[in-house]
Order: structure tokens, then sequence, then C-alpha cells
């Protein structure tokens, strides 16, 4: 899912030099509004596939983030995006290794996701929360041209270009913060999972993913967005 202020990200910093002709892939499409593809289809690339764990709206093949180099090849797409993904996989260091791995040279990574203070939001779990400063450090192998908070709610966005050769960071020791554990962990344990799932079960019980305010605001600049591009004639 996409938020408000992640659409405005995306379409700020992706133009039809970045995206015309080219291959993109969307890493964690499941979305009923179709929010990032709504974006991205009008600047014309060449192929647009979506690719969720979970088939669904938006989904066009299904493969977990973590085998995405298995399953394309490596330096495979030219522009590589994930809207609020990452901070729900277990394994982050398998995902941004393969997300870094399907790029071509020059080719670009945008990345939404959430940091500490937003609520807990399974889909289906929730793991993970990553600060400015994260991406700073984990993307840093990468050319960062655009990074910054989302000044909406708690959160961070990245534009990065790959050059080649790419000298990929390890990030296998290096801390995030486990939203289940409320403080920085290297790994997700077996009890992190459980705790994650009762946590997800509480949830499901409210019916929100996200705040009301949250939804509401996406689904209006999505729709915004949608009739602005929207193709004529």
């Amino acid at each position: 899912m996409c938020t408000a202020a992640g659409a405005v990200f995306l379409a700020q910093h992706l133009g039809a030099r970045d995206v015309g002709g080219r291959r993109v892939v969307e890493v964690g499409s499941r979305d009923a509004r179709g929010a990032v593809r709504s974006i991205v289809m009008p600047l014309r690339p060449a192929e647009y596939v979506g690719v969720d764990m979970a088939s669904g709206p938006g989904v066009d093949v299904l493969c977990p983030a973590e085998q995405l180099i298995g399953r394309f090849g490596e330096s495979s797409f030219d522009v590589v995006i994930s809207t609020e993904m990452l901070e729900h996989v277990r394994d982050w260091q398998a995902v941004v290794h393969n997300l870094k791995g399907v790029l071509r040279d020059r080719g670009l990574l945008l990345i939404t996701t959430r940091s500490r203070g937003f609520e807990y939001h399974p889909y289906p779990l929730d793991f993970w929360r990553f600060e400015v400063t994260d991406l700073a450090a984990i993307f840093g192998d990468l050319g960062i041209e655009v990074l910054r908070r989302d000044e909406e709610f708690p959160g961070a966005f990245l534009r990065a270009r790959r050059h080649n050769p790419l000298v990929e960071r390890d990030m296998s020791a290096y801390p995030a913060y486990s939203i289940v554990r409320r403080h920085q962990a290297r790994t997700i344990t077996p009890l992190d999972v459980a705790a994650a799932r009762l946590l997800s079960a509480g949830k499901a019980a409210t019916g929100h993913m996200f705040p009301l305010a949250a939804r509401t605001a996406t689904r209006r600049v999505i729709n915004r967005l949608a009739t602005r591009w929207e193709p004529s004639g």
C-alpha cells in the first residue's frame, strides 16, 4: 500500500526520462487502488511488473522479495520501486540485497517505509522501523539522490541510483529498530514472529491496518493523481 505522501514523493521524483522505454518492477505491489502503477504507467515504461508474495490486485508475478534475483536474474530492471514493504519482511537484509541485485547499471531504486512512531500495521506481519539515518547506511553503496523524512506520518523516502561495479555493503550485523521488541535488533526470532502474530490478531479485531486519516488521505491523493494523469484520447 502506498501512502498519500509516498504517492506524492513518487510523482515528484519519477519522470518520463527515468521510466520511458525502461523496465520497471514494483516489489510489494498488491494494492486494490494500483497507486504506484497509476503513477508510473503514464510515463510509458517498456514493461511494468508487479511482484508480491500473495496474489491480488496489482500482482503480475508471485515471488517473495528475498528471491527476486533468482526469479528475474541480476541487473534485470531499470527502475525498482518498493513502497511500504520493507518494514514487513522478516529478513530485510536479504530483501535489500535482492533489490540492489536486480537493478541495472544507472538503474533507479525508490523506497518508502515507516519509521519509529508509526503504529503496528500487519501485512500480514510488521517487524521493523527505519529512520533516514538507517536508509543512508543501508543504501550507502548506491548513489543516494534524494533522502528525506515523511512529513505527514513517521517514515522515510529514498531515491538512489546504482553505479557499477557495485561494492555491496555487508549489512548482516546492522541493527534496525524492531517494532515487536521495541528496541534495536539484528534479526527476527521465532519468538518475535509469534509475538507479531499476536499483535496482528489484535489489529485484525479492530479492522485497521493504517490510521483512518492516513487511509482517507491516501485515497484522496491517488484519485487526484490518477485523474491528473489519465491519458486523453
